[in-house]
């Protein structure tokens, strides 16, 4: 049997000008942290004359064409992993649709895994790639590669989306010290709230496409927020980052009326009243989860649980995806 895992994430800064209607005009730029969160994916031969998937659905198929579940059917495609006698499963620590990037993390699993079970060394910066294909390319789903990029290659990761497609990586420059810290006074709060991120995102690449005024300058201040909350964290000024946090959030609400609600807002205006200095919904909007930076813990855990807010406790990931059997 072979066991893979890949680490989910929470954006720190930039992001939504990973999208190629945006970064292929104006060059995009993400910052972004793997947690210690994880999607799995098993696989392992059986005596069986047909292929077995095991998702949030069960799938019995006797040919990769006709499996349902777009990424499993493409990975399996493209991979040459064909032979039906195969069962696949898959879990995860955190449910799908919270903005954890959990579709990108999936795929990159998964490839992984079926790499390895065709013996085959792959690159984090290969795999990256493999993921965006399938999802960008092949299914044509109006995502980033923020998500397939963090995942591969887990840490605390400056991303630079070039104008040519390309994508330039590397470790965040800040001292194990800030590092410790930041990791420490970011908290993660449930809003019970789960979506598909495709309409959200839809909606901000049709805009982007067409060079909307609105929406383009709005992603023009995003990247520069991203730019400033890189330089203040390699600086170790974490309280000016918490700041920007604020100010990354209000932009980022502008993007789209489904980017928030009441309660999330009301959420938020909590935390901002009992000690964070700043904070920002993960994902594309409209649910998931709330991350917040305060250098006053004890108090923002009270007063968010007082609001009946779950808080999940996490950690950076410097591993990305990997076997671990």
């Amino acid at each position: 049997m072979i066991i893979g895992r890949s680490p989910l994430r929470i954006s720190i800064g930039g992001g939504g000008t990973d999208l190629p209607s945006y970064y292929l005009e104006h060059g995009g730029f993400c910052v972004s942290a793997a947690i210690d969160k994880y999607v799995f994916v098993s696989m392992h031969r059986t005596t069986a004359r047909d292929m077995l998937l095991r998702y949030s659905q069960i799938e019995r198929v006797a040919r990769a064409e006709d499996v349902k579940h777009p990424i499993i059917r493409e990975a399996l495609l493209l991979t040459g992993v064909t032979e039906p006698n195969i069962e696949i499963t898959s879990m995860a620590d955190i449910p799908a649709g919270t903005g954890l990037g959990s579709s990108g993390s999936f795929t990159t699993c998964l490839l992984r895994v079926l790499q390895q079970y065709k013996r085959h060394f792959i690159h984090p910066r290969e795999l990256a790639e493999m993921a965006c294909h399938i999802e960008l390319d092949r299914l044509k789903d109006p995502i980033g590669k923020q998500d397939q990029y963090i995942a591969a290659f887990g840490g605390v990761t400056v991303f630079d989306f070039n104008k040519n497609g390309t994508v330039s990586a590397r470790p965040l420059a800040a001292s194990e010290d800030v590092l410790a810290q930041l990791e420490d006074n970011l908290l993660l709060f449930s809003t019970g709230y789960h979506r598909a991120a495709g309409s959200i995102l839809k909606e901000q690449d049709d805009k982007s496409r067409q060079n909307d005024p609105a929406m383009i300058a709005n992603l023009h201040r995003v990247k520069e927020l991203g730019l400033r909350i890189l330089e203040c964290i390699e600086k170790g000024n974490l309280s000016k980052f918490g700041e920007l946090m604020h100010e990354h959030w209000l932009h980022k609400k502008k993007r789209s009326a489904s980017m928030s609600n009441p309660e999330i807002d009301r959420w938020y205006e909590v935390a901002m009243q009992n000690g964070a200095l700043g904070g920002k919904l993960i994902g594309a909007g409209g649910g998931g989860f709330l991350l917040f930076y305060t250098e006053e813990k004890g108090r923002l855990r009270r007063a968010m649980r007082e609001a009946g807010i779950q808080e999940v406790v996490f950690a950076f990931d410097y591993e990305g995806t990997k076997i671990v059997v």
